[in-house]
């Protein structure tokens, strides 16, 4: 089998994780003979080398004119990407569409639609910067949620460490599971977050309430998602009345209390379904939704998928050499 080449585009305060992220997943590859599946390579404007956002510096192996042709063209992002660049964006325009693949990491989707190459096209980036990409490009239909969109041959990811996800799936898409399985044990982490993931956990999506109980009870309902997580014991657990704790809940974290344990419950769920071979009914009880219809439906309001599909696209059973799940 033939190498693919994957050619990153470096510049100026680029965000060093969304170069090395995908940099790690594509040179963990190896193809049936044991070498190398990808030629990874990068390259800036003028070849020389650059510094990062975070201070690092990185030594591109070439120019961008003399860079080879790619099979996947992958545009990180960073604070490199706010001013604008036009010979940044006149190559991309003019070099991107020759690309088998074309792939954003964070900001780099603001390359891509300065380029004229989202047109038309679902995309996503750090969700920072999803109402301006939508503002400023708005032939672009910005996805703010998923943690990457494909479209195509074109694919856009959520901020850092979404881009390792996407460079998994790429390479699930290229060499298979058991291989995307094999780099992501050895970089420690999930197999793969499908993409219509949320950016946020439900922890991360609300805000840390100021005040000391309900703090408390966020962290029983993440530790508990089994438990009775009705409005009047969650009351309880605070030491308020029903009324006053669900003003006070949505008023601190930004949802309301049955949002938040719906998250919970899904993405506890998914793990489970992710990491072990407990059976759907089990998993069901495990999350508090006591039958596996309940979950069904919850699946497809969150997922737009069943627990069962979910399973077969996204479990990861593990060899007897690793008899625990790899976590994040």
């Amino acid at each position: 089998m033939a190498q693919r080449t994957v050619l990153v585009v470096l510049f100026e305060g680029v965000q060093s994780l969304d170069v090395t992220g995908p940099v790690e997943v594509f040179g963990g590859a190896t193809g049936p003979d044991g070498g190398p599946a990808y030629r990874v390579c990068t390259a800036s404007l003028d070849g020389a080398p650059v510094r990062t956002s975070s201070g690092l510096t990185l030594v591109p192996d070439h120019t961008l004119a003399d860079a080879p042709a790619p099979h996947t063209l992958v545009v990180p992002g960073g604070i490199g990407t706010r001013p604008e660049v036009p010979r940044l964006v006149d190559w991309v325009r003019a070099h991107g569409p020759r690309a088998r693949r074309l792939v954003s990491v964070c900001t780099g989707a603001v390359v891509l639609a300065r380029a004229g190459l989202l047109d038309g096209r679902r995309a996503t980036t750090h969700w920072a910067y999803c109402d301006k990409l939508a503002r400023d490009h708005p032939a672009v239909e910005v996805q703010p949620d998923p943690i990457y969109v494909r479209d195509g041959h074109v694919a856009t990811s959520a901020g850092v460490t979404a881009g390792i996800d996407l460079a998994l799936a790429l390479v699930e898409e290229d060499l298979g599971r058991a291989t995307a399985l094999t780099i992501a044990r050895h970089l420690v982490v999930f197999l793969r977050r499908p993409g219509n993931q949320a950016q946020f956990s439900a922890q991360l999506a609300a805000q840390t309430a100021s005040r000391e109980p309900l703090r408390e009870v966020q962290q029983w309902i993440t530790e508990h998602p089994d438990d009775d997580l009705g409005v009047e014991k969650l009351a309880a657990r605070a030491r308020l009345s029903p009324r006053h704790f669900a003003r006070a809940f949505q008023a601190e974290t930004g949802m309301t209390p049955g949002k938040y344990v719906d998250r919970v419950r899904v993405e506890h769920a998914r793990r489970l379904l992710e990491d072990t071979s407990r059976g759907v009914e089990e998993v069901s009880r495990a999350c508090g939704y006591g039958t596996p219809e309940a979950m069904r439906r919850a699946f497809l309001k969150a997922l737009g998928t069943p627990p069962a599909e979910y399973r077969r696209r996204f479990h990861a059973p593990l060899p007897a050499s690793h008899p625990h799940p790899v976590t994040l």
